[in-house]
């Protein structure tokens, strides 16, 4: 009877480099393309809320003005936080973690309870980071397919 062949192990050098071989090239560039948009979306989201920030001081006063600019800044955070949970999505995690919400739960706490601080420009400071959002997808849709 002839035996099955077996294949020589592998010494534990060649068998390290082998595991951390990209398998796709185009992996790496998906996250290369996430990364950059992770990016933009966050520097936009700076430029929107410090934008936002002096508008709202020049209308209104600055407790307003620090109202919305924490908000902005607490949605800044947020967004990092769900680019980071995002960005570890099939590495074995099956789901987003729901921390995220605390934060948001956290600067609302803070807006009733201060007296010098607002809730609604709080709330709409927060919600800046959609803002960004939005006109990346505009822009995106407006730019022509290569």
């Amino acid at each position: 009877m002839d035996s099955p062949m077996v294949k020589p192990a592998m010494p534990p050098e060649e068998a390290s480099t082998e595991a951390s071989v990209d398998p796709s090239p185009s992996a790496s560039n998906a996250m290369e393309d996430y990364y950059q948009l992770q990016k933009e979306l966050l520097i936009g989201s700076l430029v929107l809320s410090l934008i936002g920030f002096l508008s709202v001081w020049a209308t209104y006063s600055l407790n307003t003005a620090l109202s919305y600019l924490l908000g902005s800044l607490v949605g800044v955070i947020y967004l990092r936080m769900l680019a980071k949970d995002v960005a570890t999505l099939g590495n074995g995690k099956q789901q987003l973690s729901k921390t995220r919400l605390a934060l948001f739960a956290a600067v609302f706490l803070i807006g009733v309870r201060v007296q010098q601080l607002e809730l609604l420009p709080i709330i709409l400071g927060f919600l800046t980071y959609k803002v960004a959002l939005i006109f990346h997808t505009l822009r995106a849709i407006a730019k022509p397919n290569p």
